[in-house]
């Protein structure tokens, strides 16, 4: 009876205020970097169409997936699982899962974003956005789910509930650093 009291006090409505108006202050000092950023780059963006297209859906990749990743994560933490997760079969089969839902997504964005610049007259050849969606997705990805496992292990270790963490902040982490990749995969491309 005590645990099940426990458990109900946690998830009050002051409860749950208190501990994700952090971070979602946070997730808005993250999405305003993220605008000031594109913001740095307008005139580079607005010389290139296809690549307005392609910013909104590459960088949610990262986010989306790694908070997938997060889900799961958070879920063997609920289980008892956190001194074992580096072994646990659930999160190697996670990883590997969500990098592939990330890759297919890369490219099947590569593909709509080839036929809408196309369509509408703007485009760009299609290996040159395969080449920017592979390069921004691997960073992307790397970056974002080490961040996803970090930061769960850190709720936890310090006693904070990964699901009012690690989502929230690796989608916004997701934008940034999707925005960072797409810039480097157009400067290593050196197309701008």
């Amino acid at each position: 009876m005590r645990k099940a009291s426990k458990q109900t006090s946690y998830y009050t409505v002051q409860g749950i205020v208190k501990r994700g108006l952090p971070v979602l202050s946070i997730t808005c000092v993250i999405g305003i970097i993220v605008g000031q950023v594109l913001n740095t780059r307008e005139n580079s963006l607005l010389s290139m169409p296809a690549i307005l297209i392609l910013i909104p859906a590459l960088i949610k990749i990262g986010g989306d997936t790694g908070s997938m990743l997060g889900a799961r994560l958070s879920s063997a933490f609920h289980m008892g699982l956190g001194d074992r997760i580096y072994r646990n079969p659930v999160v190697h089969n996670s990883v590997i899962a969500a990098s592939i839902v990330g890759f297919v997504s890369s490219i099947s964005v590569s593909v709509l974003v080839f036929l809408a610049s196309h369509f509408m007259g703007i485009g760009m050849p299609f290996l040159t956005l395969l080449e920017i969606s592979l390069i921004a997705v691997v960073i992307e990805l790397l970056v974002v789910y080490s961040a996803t496992v970090a930061i769960a292990f850190a709720s936890h270790r310090f006693g904070i509930d990964p699901d009012d963490t690690v989502i929230p902040l690796i989608a916004s982490l997701g934008d940034l650093v999707g925005v960072m990749g797409i810039f480097m995969a157009l400067h290593l491309l050196e197309i701008i």
